[in-house]
């Protein structure tokens, strides 16, 4: 999710967290996906309202199948209150496999600091640029209220952060080392978010209209995809955000 502020007017808009201003503001609530493979968004939507924010991941699902099943999603990622546990159930009936956070109450923190030292395990782990770190897991099967059977979760802890991190699955194969990897890739949305402000100025909406506003995010992503897609024919610079491809090889005029 991202919230879109509104500077006008907006009375008739909800009031979303910015994690960037760090406060609620008047704005339209806006879900991006993309593929952390090809780096392409492949949905986006700005009529996201509070009581239906949760079933989004859903409505994703819908979109993605077009009403046919199919096997090519292989798994979802995302963060802890981007949908509940009760749809995480849903997501598990529907054969998808996801890797998402789970929130850190205290009780949940005395629960971690109960475990003796010899059950958490080393894992090397690789991170950006080839490089590998070394963090403490500790893997387990647990019982969470909503989801109704039984899920995997992995405590990370030595990653730099106070609290350990806990990640669940319903992929109960996966190795610890590509769980944590997959999870990191969620970042890439992050990112690629980031993008959609600073370079593409998705913040500096028109209107106050949903629809208006919808128009200029499906714009600026097949303005994102369209660089991704070049970026994927440039040898050596597909690593390159789209801003750094616009000024490297689309403003790289000459004048006689």
């Amino acid at each position: 999710f991202t919230a879109i502020p509104y500077w006008g007017n907006g009375d008739h808009l909800e009031n979303n967290w910015s994690g960037k201003r760090r406060q609620s503001l008047s704005s339209m609530l806006a879900v991006l996906a993309q593929d952390p493979d090809s780096g392409l968004i492949d949905y986006g939507d700005t009529n996201v309202l509070h009581k239906d924010q949760n079933a989004v991941v859903l409505s994703f699902l819908d979109f993605y199948r077009n009403g046919e099943l199919d096997d090519k999603l292989r798994y979802l990622v995302f963060d802890s209150k981007f949908t509940t546990y009760q749809n995480l159930s849903k997501l598990d009936e529907q054969g998808i496999k996801f890797i998402t956070i789970r929130r850190r109450g205290k009780k949940i923190l005395e629960e971690l600091n109960a475990i003796a030292s010899s059950k958490w395990k080393k894992k090397r782990v690789v991170c950006a640029g080839n490089k590998t770190r070394v963090l403490k897991v500790h893997d387990s099967i647990i019982i969470l209220k909503g989801y109704g059977k039984p899920i995997r979760q992995v405590a990370i802890t030595g990653h730099g952060r106070i609290k350990p991190a806990l990640i669940i699955s319903n992929n109960f194969e996966l190795k610890v080392d590509k769980i944590i990897r997959k999870y990191t890739r969620r970042w890439l949305v992050e990112k690629t978010i980031s993008e959609q402000i600073e370079f593409f100025h998705l913040n500096r909406v028109s209107s106050s209209m949903v629809i208006k506003v919808d128009f200029d995010l499906t714009m600026t992503i097949v303005a994102h995809n369209l660089y991704r897609l070049l970026a994927s024919d440039l040898e050596k610079y597909s690593h390159l955000s789209d801003n750094s491809i616009y000024e490297r090889f689309i403003m790289n005029s000459g004048e006689s």
